[in-house]
Protein backbone atom coordinates (compact mmCIF):
# COMPACT_ATOMS: atom_id res chain seq x y z
CA UNK A 1 0.00 0.00 0.00
CA UNK A 2 1.55 3.27 -0.83
CA UNK A 3 -0.21 6.81 0.49
CA UNK A 4 0.41 9.25 -1.87
CA UNK A 5 -0.16 13.09 -0.58
CA UNK A 6 -1.40 15.78 -2.48
CA UNK A 7 -1.35 19.89 -1.27
CA UNK A 8 -5.08 20.24 -2.25
CA UNK A 9 -8.27 18.73 -3.62
CA UNK A 10 -8.19 19.30 -7.05
CA UNK A 11 -4.25 18.13 -7.03
CA UNK A 12 -5.67 14.43 -5.42
CA UNK A 13 -8.74 14.50 -7.61
CA UNK A 14 -6.17 15.19 -11.23
CA UNK A 15 -3.70 12.63 -10.06
CA UNK A 16 -6.25 10.07 -9.53
CA UNK A 17 -8.20 10.85 -12.59
CA UNK A 18 -4.29 10.58 -14.71
CA UNK A 19 -3.96 7.56 -13.34
CA UNK A 20 -7.09 5.86 -14.51
CA UNK A 21 -6.26 7.46 -17.92
CA UNK A 22 -3.31 5.99 -18.59
CA UNK A 23 -3.83 2.69 -17.80
CA UNK A 24 -6.90 3.15 -20.24
CA UNK A 25 -4.25 4.49 -23.01
CA UNK A 26 -2.44 1.27 -21.66
CA UNK A 27 -4.57 -1.36 -22.39
CA UNK A 28 -7.72 -0.10 -23.91
CA UNK A 29 -9.63 -2.96 -22.67
CA UNK A 30 -9.12 -2.28 -19.45
CA UNK A 31 -11.82 -3.95 -17.14
CA UNK A 32 -12.40 -0.87 -14.54
CA UNK A 33 -14.29 -0.65 -10.95
CA UNK A 34 -16.20 2.49 -10.34
CA UNK A 35 -17.09 4.52 -7.48
CA UNK A 36 -19.65 7.42 -7.00
CA UNK A 37 -19.72 10.46 -4.84
CA UNK A 38 -19.42 14.49 -5.05
CA UNK A 39 -15.32 13.80 -4.99
CA UNK A 40 -15.48 11.15 -8.01
CA UNK A 41 -18.06 13.57 -10.12
CA UNK A 42 -14.81 15.63 -10.17
CA UNK A 43 -12.73 12.32 -11.32
CA UNK A 44 -15.00 11.61 -13.99
CA UNK A 45 -15.05 15.22 -15.43
CA UNK A 46 -11.18 15.38 -15.45
CA UNK A 47 -11.79 11.76 -18.01
CA UNK A 48 -14.21 13.23 -20.08
CA UNK A 49 -12.17 16.33 -20.89
CA UNK A 50 -9.19 13.60 -21.44
CA UNK A 51 -10.83 12.43 -24.51
CA UNK A 52 -9.59 9.11 -23.61
CA UNK A 53 -11.76 6.28 -25.27
CA UNK A 54 -13.68 3.46 -23.12
CA UNK A 55 -15.26 1.86 -26.04
CA UNK A 56 -13.77 -1.43 -25.33
CA UNK A 57 -13.24 -0.58 -21.69
CA UNK A 58 -15.77 -2.99 -19.19
CA UNK A 59 -16.76 -1.28 -16.03
CA UNK A 60 -18.59 -2.23 -12.89
CA UNK A 61 -19.60 -0.32 -10.37
CA UNK A 62 -19.09 -1.14 -6.39
CA UNK A 63 -22.77 -0.93 -5.13
CA UNK A 64 -26.82 0.36 -6.40
CA UNK A 65 -29.23 1.60 -3.82
CA UNK A 66 -32.25 -1.53 -2.83
CA UNK A 67 -35.55 -0.32 -4.44
CA UNK A 68 -34.47 2.74 -6.73
CA UNK A 69 -35.59 2.28 -10.08
CA UNK A 70 -32.60 2.60 -12.55
CA UNK A 71 -34.48 6.03 -14.32
CA UNK A 72 -34.75 7.00 -10.42
CA UNK A 73 -32.44 10.88 -10.39
CA UNK A 74 -30.50 9.24 -6.89
CA UNK A 75 -30.43 5.85 -8.56
CA UNK A 76 -25.92 5.45 -9.22
CA UNK A 77 -27.00 3.94 -12.52
CA UNK A 78 -28.83 8.01 -13.19
CA UNK A 79 -25.33 9.31 -11.11
CA UNK A 80 -22.99 7.15 -13.84
CA UNK A 81 -24.76 8.26 -16.72
CA UNK A 82 -25.27 12.06 -15.61
CA UNK A 83 -21.46 12.03 -15.25
CA UNK A 84 -19.59 9.79 -16.99
CA UNK A 85 -21.31 6.92 -19.40
CA UNK A 86 -23.70 9.55 -21.29
CA UNK A 87 -20.33 11.95 -21.98
CA UNK A 88 -17.84 9.30 -23.68
CA UNK A 89 -17.53 6.05 -25.96
CA UNK A 90 -18.42 3.73 -23.50
CA UNK A 91 -20.41 0.79 -25.24
CA UNK A 92 -23.46 0.44 -22.53
CA UNK A 93 -23.35 -3.56 -22.76
CA UNK A 94 -20.08 -3.41 -21.03
CA UNK A 95 -21.42 -0.97 -18.49
CA UNK A 96 -21.89 -3.11 -15.67
CA UNK A 97 -23.95 -2.34 -11.93
CA UNK A 98 -25.39 -4.89 -9.47
CA UNK A 99 -29.36 -4.88 -9.40
CA UNK A 100 -30.72 -3.06 -6.69
CA UNK A 101 -34.42 -3.77 -7.71
CA UNK A 102 -33.97 -8.22 -8.30
CA UNK A 103 -36.65 -9.87 -6.46
CA UNK A 104 -33.81 -12.12 -5.42
CA UNK A 105 -30.72 -10.17 -3.92
CA UNK A 106 -28.81 -12.90 -2.94
CA UNK A 107 -29.34 -14.13 -6.63
CA UNK A 108 -28.53 -10.89 -7.83
CA UNK A 109 -25.18 -10.96 -6.13
CA UNK A 110 -23.87 -14.07 -7.19
CA UNK A 111 -24.51 -13.16 -11.22
CA UNK A 112 -22.90 -9.41 -10.24
CA UNK A 113 -19.71 -11.85 -9.28
CA UNK A 114 -20.01 -14.08 -12.22
CA UNK A 115 -20.27 -11.17 -14.59
CA UNK A 116 -16.48 -9.70 -13.10
CA UNK A 117 -15.11 -13.33 -13.27
CA UNK A 118 -16.43 -13.87 -17.30
CA UNK A 119 -14.85 -10.35 -17.67
CA UNK A 120 -11.60 -12.05 -16.53
CA UNK A 121 -11.54 -9.79 -12.82
CA UNK A 122 -11.46 -5.87 -12.29
CA UNK A 123 -8.02 -4.92 -13.55
CA UNK A 124 -8.38 -1.74 -11.70
CA UNK A 125 -10.40 -0.23 -9.01
CA UNK A 126 -11.49 3.35 -7.54
CA UNK A 127 -12.40 3.91 -4.31
CA UNK A 128 -14.08 6.17 -2.02
CA UNK A 129 -14.42 6.19 2.00
CA UNK A 130 -17.38 6.76 3.89
CA UNK A 131 -17.02 8.33 7.05
CA UNK A 132 -17.92 4.94 8.67
CA UNK A 133 -14.72 3.48 7.23
CA UNK A 134 -16.81 2.02 4.55
CA UNK A 135 -15.63 0.68 1.28
CA UNK A 136 -18.53 0.36 -1.62
CA UNK A 137 -21.42 0.10 1.26
CA UNK A 138 -19.05 -2.58 3.60
CA UNK A 139 -20.16 -0.75 6.67
CA UNK A 140 -18.90 -2.28 9.77
CA UNK A 141 -18.61 -5.87 10.88
CA UNK A 142 -18.44 -6.53 7.28
CA UNK A 143 -16.22 -9.67 7.03
CA UNK A 144 -13.47 -9.44 4.81
CA UNK A 145 -13.56 -12.08 2.28
CA UNK A 146 -17.47 -11.07 1.77
CA UNK A 147 -18.66 -10.89 -1.85
CA UNK A 148 -21.70 -9.29 -3.46
CA UNK A 149 -24.53 -9.12 -1.11
CA UNK A 150 -27.15 -6.63 0.58
CA UNK A 151 -26.17 -4.53 3.70
CA UNK A 152 -27.91 -2.40 5.46
CA UNK A 153 -26.46 1.20 5.51
CA UNK A 154 -25.51 2.80 9.16
CA UNK A 155 -27.41 6.27 10.11
CA UNK A 156 -24.17 7.27 9.46
CA UNK A 157 -23.85 6.67 5.64
CA UNK A 158 -27.38 7.49 5.42
CA UNK A 159 -26.58 11.10 6.45
CA UNK A 160 -23.91 11.28 4.95
CA UNK A 161 -25.31 10.63 1.66
CA UNK A 162 -28.63 12.96 2.18
CA UNK A 163 -27.62 16.07 0.25
CA UNK A 164 -28.26 13.51 -3.27
CA UNK A 165 -32.37 13.29 -1.39
CA UNK A 166 -33.14 16.77 -0.45
CA UNK A 167 -30.74 16.68 2.94
CA UNK A 168 -33.87 14.08 4.08
CA UNK A 169 -31.57 11.15 5.75
CA UNK A 170 -35.03 9.19 6.14
CA UNK A 171 -35.29 9.36 2.34
CA UNK A 172 -31.70 7.55 1.32
CA UNK A 173 -32.78 3.82 1.13
CA UNK A 174 -31.69 1.65 4.31
CA UNK A 175 -30.34 -0.94 1.97
CA UNK A 176 -27.88 -1.74 -0.99
CA UNK A 177 -26.39 -4.10 -2.94
CA UNK A 178 -22.82 -4.00 -2.83
CA UNK A 179 -19.43 -5.86 -3.90
CA UNK A 180 -17.86 -7.37 -0.81
CA UNK A 181 -14.50 -6.62 0.39
CA UNK A 182 -13.14 -10.03 -0.82
CA UNK A 183 -14.22 -8.58 -4.05
CA UNK A 184 -12.80 -5.53 -4.06
CA UNK A 185 -9.30 -7.40 -2.91
CA UNK A 186 -9.51 -9.43 -5.70
CA UNK A 187 -9.32 -6.42 -7.89
CA UNK A 188 -5.54 -6.27 -9.21
CA UNK A 189 -4.98 -2.86 -8.27
CA UNK A 190 -6.64 -0.25 -5.95
CA UNK A 191 -6.84 3.16 -5.67
CA UNK A 192 -8.80 5.03 -2.92
CA UNK A 193 -8.97 9.00 -3.20
CA UNK A 194 -9.79 10.94 0.26
CA UNK A 195 -10.47 14.30 0.12
CA UNK A 196 -11.15 16.90 3.00
CA UNK A 197 -11.09 17.49 6.43
CA UNK A 198 -14.45 14.91 7.52
CA UNK A 199 -11.96 11.90 6.33
CA UNK A 200 -9.18 12.67 8.21
CA UNK A 201 -9.86 10.38 11.11
CA UNK A 202 -11.21 7.28 9.21
CA UNK A 203 -8.15 7.60 6.60
CA UNK A 204 -5.97 7.24 9.62
CA UNK A 205 -7.88 4.59 11.13
CA UNK A 206 -8.03 2.88 7.41
CA UNK A 207 -4.15 2.67 6.58
CA UNK A 208 -2.46 3.38 9.94
CA UNK A 209 -4.47 1.12 12.38
CA UNK A 210 -5.43 -2.28 12.68
CA UNK A 211 -6.86 -4.46 10.45
CA UNK A 212 -10.75 -4.99 11.29
CA UNK A 213 -13.98 -5.61 10.24
CA UNK A 214 -15.44 -2.57 12.06
CA UNK A 215 -13.23 -0.36 9.52
CA UNK A 216 -13.83 -2.22 6.33
CA UNK A 217 -11.64 0.15 4.34
CA UNK A 218 -8.28 -1.17 6.73
CA UNK A 219 -8.67 -4.26 4.63
CA UNK A 220 -7.03 -2.33 1.43
CA UNK A 221 -3.38 -2.79 4.07
CA UNK A 222 -3.38 -6.55 2.52
CA UNK A 223 -3.42 -5.37 -0.96
CA UNK A 224 -0.23 -5.22 -2.72
CA UNK A 225 -1.14 -3.02 -5.31
CA UNK A 226 -2.89 -0.08 -3.69
CA UNK A 227 -2.25 3.47 -3.62
CA UNK A 228 -4.02 6.01 -1.18
CA UNK A 229 -4.47 9.54 -2.97
CA UNK A 230 -5.03 12.29 -0.09
CA UNK A 231 -5.18 16.13 -0.23
CA UNK A 232 -3.63 17.89 2.69
CA UNK A 233 -7.52 17.96 4.93
CA UNK A 234 -7.86 14.05 4.45
CA UNK A 235 -4.28 13.34 5.23
CA UNK A 236 -3.90 15.80 8.14
CA UNK A 237 -4.12 12.94 10.75
CA UNK A 238 -1.41 10.52 9.59
CA UNK A 239 1.20 9.75 11.99
CA UNK A 240 3.30 8.83 9.33
CA UNK A 241 2.75 12.05 6.68
CA UNK A 242 6.57 13.22 6.20
CA UNK A 243 7.65 9.47 4.86
CA UNK A 244 4.92 8.94 2.61
CA UNK A 245 5.96 12.56 1.06
CA UNK A 246 9.17 11.00 1.16
CA UNK A 247 8.47 8.70 -0.65
CA UNK A 248 5.85 9.87 -3.71
CA UNK A 249 8.62 12.78 -4.10
CA UNK A 250 11.71 10.15 -4.42
CA UNK A 251 10.07 7.49 -6.31
CA UNK A 252 10.75 7.10 -9.96
CA UNK A 253 7.34 6.43 -11.00
CA UNK A 254 5.90 9.58 -10.24
CA UNK A 255 8.29 11.48 -12.03
CA UNK A 256 5.38 11.79 -14.72
CA UNK A 257 3.11 13.69 -11.81
CA UNK A 258 5.74 15.38 -9.87
CA UNK A 259 3.61 18.87 -10.99
CA UNK A 260 0.14 17.51 -8.71
CA UNK A 261 2.44 16.02 -5.28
Amino acid sequence: MEIVPCPDRQRAVALTARLIEARLRAKPNLVLGLATGRTMEEVYAHLVASGVSFAHCTTFNLDEYVGLPPDDPNSYISYMRHHLFDHVDIDPARANLPDGMAPDLTAAGAAYEARIAEAGGIDLQLLGIGESGHIGFNEPLSALRSRTRDKILTPTTRGQNAGMFGGDSSAVPKRALTMGVGTILDSRELVLLASGASKAKVVARAVEGPLTARISASAIQMHTCCKVVVDADAAAELEDIEYYRFVSKNEEKWDGYRDLL
